[in-house]
């Protein structure tokens, strides 16, 4: 009896030390953060860090230790949905762009369309593949993801190694371009699309395996590719390139509630912030590519109603062949249409 006793005051006192310190309680769970940008890249500091600042503030965040792997450190960009999906990855980077096959709908932000910087088309990109949008219904939902945040970078121009002074001089040249939409408008210059991710592109350009690049301004110094180049277009329109931030659907509703919460409030706040920011820093980065020797030249007014033109026929082309497919390309690319007015 006296034996019992003496083990009821141990047995209190490791109750309270388990309970005030946690010092048996289970290991942090781990939020896994992956995306291809290399370390320094505006996106991930706009998006990926004010993210994990914010979330681990919150009282429900306790016992959550966010991990975050840049520079496709656990991955290559075209696989990051695939490991959101297996849930190796929590929430990761997605460019439908690199994943058409599963996501060809979510490509129609990328179409050369008729809007200027950033936030037009991020917006109404957004408001299609937000939960409960059309986009989400159709894509996000079947693929078992959700969007976080987005950004529908400002138009892709032609940056080359070699000076060209119209778009007939871009015939037969090899322009890295991401994503079917870009493709396709190559194509229809005449140019060479070559499909390669954004990390392999410095070196494709410097070996000569590729003569340009089609890529927005504020890209080509994260990359140093205006380092490589020596003439550019400006105020064109080649498409352009969605960025998505995803989670997948079954890891966002293991989270407590006001972690969904506070994810969800993120979500528009972000994608509206940051698109505006995009847009004041595309002046600076302009400034940078000039100041390195690329030459920038507007479109003469032929050839920029040239590629209006053929810009058109790529984005019906584009919705006709999903439709075939039974995508609903022709509604989505309506209904783009509609929230670019």
């Amino acid at each position: 009896m006296s034996h019992s006793i003496r083990k009821a005051p141990l047995a209190l006192a490791a109750a309270a030390l388990f309970a005030t310190t946690g010092a048996w309680a289970q290991a942090p769970v781990k939020i896994k953060i992956a995306d291809s940008f290399p370390v320094g890249h505006y996106l991930p500091k706009y998006f990926t860090t004010p993210m994990m600042e914010r979330l681990k503030t919150l009282p429900a965040a306790r016992g959550f230790e966010f991990e975050y792997y840049p520079a496709e450190q656990l991955g290559k960009a075209k696989d990051l949905l695939s490991l959101t999906q297996s849930g190796v990855v929590d929430i990761a980077y997605v460019a439908p762009g690199f994943v058409s096959d599963k996501m060809p709908l979510s490509v129609v932000a990328e179409l050369p369309l008729q809007f200027t910087g950033s936030c037009m088309a991020t917006m109404a990109y957004w408001n299609l593949a937000k939960p409960g949008g059309l986009l989400a219904k159709k894509e996000f939902e079947p693929n078992g993801v959700r969007l976080l945040f987005t950004i529908v970078l400002p138009p892709y121009q032609v940056i080359t190694k070699k000076p060209f002074a119209s778009l007939k001089d871009m015939e037969g040249m090899k322009i890295r371009a991401s994503g079917s939409a870009k493709e396709l408008l190559l194509k229809k210059v005449k140019a060479v699309p070559v499909l390669m991710p954004t990390p392999e592109v410095y070196e494709s350009l410097s070996r000569g395996t590729i003569d340009g690049v089609l890529f927005p301004f504020n890209s080509l110094p994260p990359y140093d590719i205006h380092k490589l180049s020596k003439t550019g277009t400006i105020n064109a329109n080649f498409g352009t390139f969605v960025a998505n931030w995803v989670i997948s659907e079954k890891r966002f509703q293991s989270l407590p509630p006001a972690m969904q919460q506070e994810l969800t409030s993120m979500g528009e706040a972000y994608t509206k912030s940051v698109c505006q920011q995009v847009e004041k820093d595309e002046a600076g980065d302009i400034e940078k590519v000039k100041a390195v020797g690329v030459k920038l030249t507007p479109l003469s007014p032929a050839d920029s109603a040239a590629l209006i033109s053929l810009s058109q026929e790529v984005a019906k082309d584009w919705a006709e062949t999903l439709d075939r497919r039974g995508r609903s390309g022709t509604e989505v690319l309506n209904a783009f249409r509609a929230g670019l007015k």
